[in-house]
């Protein structure tokens, strides 16, 4: 990947000085003209044409600054403050043994919960590195951290892709890509080039389509990818669990009809199996090329609404993702038959309407109701009667701990950290286990694990080598999914205009994990 460029230079010479011009002479001269004049018309180009480079390592494509960075250059405003915090973790532990762990997410979001989301993920993973390198009894290796952006829609995933392969083969030690913060074809084929092409291993963040990852009919097909999040299958199964008393009757699929999101079509798989028996067809929309554009599905769902009134619909169950479920929410608050009462439950994408300025919180105040599955809440481990497995207050703590000290030195200033929306917990969770596998495979403070020593660690983060997330336990099975991982079911509240923890729930069993945390056999 070409990120900088020089510019040429030397002495320019002239043809004087020559008194005889035969035909020989001739030739040789005018093919030396042709020669200099295309050279020089090349350096011509090259000293007038536009610089690309934003920085080094970073390059402008599209219209956006692309590439990898140590935090030397920041790819958004609202990252100014954490970059600059990365950069200096970083070149504080530049001399002594250490490893580095790359992020890599689209850091040029367009929207402002967008850019929120992004900021919530980054600060995640600088609190991660920070607690490696300061709050771990001085385990080694320490920790750099690479911010990868791919570009808003992650057009240049090939390119940025074969930069941190790059880095994996240098000094710098590349070890573990983190927290593809998105279930689509691009992170997909990303995915795919890091582990099977690269071998580099890979933790997936807000990565939850059951179709990206390793599973017993498909045990290789990502080699070194894990998760530390429940798939959309896994979230569906935790509800069904919780809400023992839904009745198919009752329930509605909404569902977009859109086939290139992974996240959209196995959320609505496993809705159609959780509704198995409603008495209608799911209600169907086809959201815009980029789903974070309003795009005119506020029409469709207007006309929706009329439908579902005349239905006997209580539960709506909606695949889809958060600009299309707050522009439904909004029209279902609008509703006709204001005597009907509605609960609407989606999945972890939902995680970023608490923070859309868009969503009609009147509309949760008129009969309406939204839960989702989450990863986190901050009540989920803390609170009076959290379970005794599968999680704890402590773990948790060491998050929110950090957290409360981020807007003020040693720790900061990174900004306020948001904990509620679980986008900081999750990337602090997955580049926690990164960084867990890395340090499990380096014997001494010298050693520097291989890329196949940290793949194969994988196999070992469970039963007694769990990893405590502050999201809860994560007790990796033989494909590198976490077992039985608890799903905090959350609802947003009006009135405070935040999100309530509901309660857990529990894909696998049904109930908190045993102490050992392993998968069955079955």
């Amino acid at each position: 990947m070409r990120f900088a460029r020089g510019r040429a230079s030397g002495p320019r010479t002239g043809f004087a000085g020559f008194r005889a011009w035969g035909p020989l002479t001739k030739g040789a001269a005018g093919l030396l003209a042709l020669v200099v004049l295309s050279v020089g018309g090349w350096a011509l180009y090259d000293w007038l044409r536009p610089d690309r480079t934003c920085a080094s390592g970073v390059d402008r494509r599209g219209g956006e600054c692309v590439g990898v960075t140590d935090g030397g250059f920041s790819f958004a405003g609202n990252l100014d403050e954490v970059s600059a915090r990365i950069k200096t973790e970083n070149d504080s532990v530049a001399r002594v043994p250490h490893v580095a762990v790359a992020i890599m997410i689209p850091m040029t979001a367009a929207e402002p919960f967008e850019q929120r989301k992004v900021l919530s993920e980054v600060q995640g993973m600088y609190l991660a590195q920070y607690r490696a390198n300061h709050r771990s009894n001085d385990q080694t290796p320490k920790i750099r951290l690479l911010l990868a952006n791919p570009g808003r829609d992650h057009t240049y995933w090939p390119e940025v892709s074969d930069e941190l392969a790059r880095r994996a083969a240098t000094k710098e030690n590349l070890r573990a890509v983190v927290a593809f913060n998105v279930s689509v074809r691009a992170t997909q084929q990303a995915i795919a080039r890091l582990t099977n092409e690269r071998h580099i291993p890979v933790v997936g963040g807000a990565v939850t389509a059951g179709d990206i990852g390793n599973s017993a009919a498909h045990p290789d097909a990502y080699k070194g990818f894990v998760r530390v999040l429940p798939t959309t299958h896994d979230q569906a199964a935790a509800l069904k669990s919780f809400n023992k008393n839904m009745d198919p009757a009752h329930s509605l699929v909404v569902e977009d009809l859109r086939q290139d999101d992974n996240y959209t079509v196995t959320l609505k798989r496993a809705f159609h199996q959780l509704t198995k028996g409603a008495p209608r067809a799911p209600e169907q929309f086809r959201s815009p090329a980029d789903f974070s554009k309003e795009g005119s599905t506020s029409n469709d769902f207007h006309q929706m609404v009329n439908t579902i009134c005349n239905s006997p619909a209580e539960d709506i169950y909606f695949a889809g993702r958060p600009v299309q479920l707050r522009q439904f929410i909004n029209e279902l608050g609008a509703r006709a038959c204001t005597d009907k009462k509605y609960r609407v439950v989606s999945g972890y994408a939902a995680s970023t309407l608490s923070s859309d300025a868009k969503l009609n919180w009147d509309a949760l105040r008129d009969g309406v109701t939204v839960e989702y599955a989450s990863v986190a809440h901050p009540d989920a481990w803390t609170a009076p009667g959290a379970p005794a497995t599968g999680g704890s207050k402590a773990a948790y703590e060491q998050l929110s701990g950090l957290a409360a000290e981020a807007a003020r030195k040693p720790v900061g200033p990174v900004g306020r950290v948001d904990l509620t929306d679980s986008r900081a917990v999750t990337t602090h969770d997955a580049a926690w286990t990164a960084i867990t596998a890395i340090r499990n495979n380096s014997r001494n403070g010298s050693d520097i694990p291989s890329l196949d020593q940290v793949r194969n660690a994988w196999l070992r983060l469970h039963g007694a080598d769990k990893v405590q997330g502050a999201s809860g336990w994560i007790c990796l099975d033989n494909y590198g999914n976490p077992y039985d991982k608890a799903v905090p079911v959350v609802r947003l509240n009006p009135r405070t205009k935040s999100v309530d923890f509901v309660g857990h729930a529990w894909p696998e069993r049904g109930k908190p994990p045993p102490e050992d945390c392993t998968a069955s056999g079955e």
